[in-house]
């Protein structure tokens, strides 16, 4: 199990997180894309609640919350200083927990969870958007749902569906990562579908290359 992140300071999160724009500005040039259009998401999983100010007082301004719980609880008390992303698993018993605090939820990967966002809707925000998760590779037992599903969900989706989401399968090289990403990419572009969560810490540069719209950065951001 990660331990949690603590000795967190502003100044050290301020530099880091100007280099991983430089980082991204560079990628997103490379690949004849527009650097202003990929966000930074703090993945704050590990990160203590006491903590968060510093987050803010950095320059951090979007952060993404792995549990229902969590989200909610941190929320309540420091939800006027962050946009909120619910991207863990999504449960669809947790739906209604989270729906009143997030802009975007970006695992939606269940005919249960599309049930529940239809069943609570009334609790969301007015800009809630959701990103359906896509198993590109068809890892077994990882989440998502195949590619040929998309369209059904997309038909029966209760919320506008602002992109999709992926989570590659592990590896050691960024490269090997690619070819996932650029398969989900490709399913959006095919439903015009505009945002792509897409690229962690390990693999961000090689996501952005191929068109991710929100990059997903926890290690690199705190350390």
């Amino acid at each position: 199990m990660a331990l949690l992140i603590s000795d967190l300071h502003a100044d050290r999160i301020r530099r880091n997180l100007a280099h991983l724009r430089e980082q991204i500005s560079e990628a997103a040039r490379q690949a004849g894309t527009d650097p202003g259009a990929v966000e930074i998401l703090a993945a704050t999983k590990y990160v203590l609640s006491e903590d968060l100010p510093t987050l803010a007082a950095a320059g951090v301004r979007l952060v993404g919350e792995n549990r229902a719980q969590d989200l909610a609880a941190r929320a309540a008390v420091h939800g006027e200083l962050f946009e909120w992303d619910f991207i863990g698993a999504l449960q669809s018993r947790r739906v209604r927990t989270i729906l009143p605090h997030v802009r975007l939820i970006h695992s939606v990967a269940s005919t249960s969870a599309l049930r529940e966002l239809d069943r609570h809707r009334a609790l969301a925000r007015p800009e809630l958007a959701i990103l359906i998760e896509v198993n590109v590779a068809r890892e077994p037992r990882k989440s998502g749902i195949a590619p040929e599903e998309l369209d059904s969900y997309l038909e029966r989706a209760p919320v506008p569906v602002a992109g999709l989401m992926c989570m590659p399968p592990l590896a050691s090289d960024p490269e090997d990562s690619r070819r996932w990403f650029a398969a989900l990419r490709e399913l959006a572009a095919a439903r015009d579908l505009p945002q792509l969560s897409m690229g962690t810490s390990q693999d961000h540069l090689v996501a952005v290359q191929e068109g991710a719209t929100i990059v997903r950065i926890g290690t690199s951001l705190y350390c």
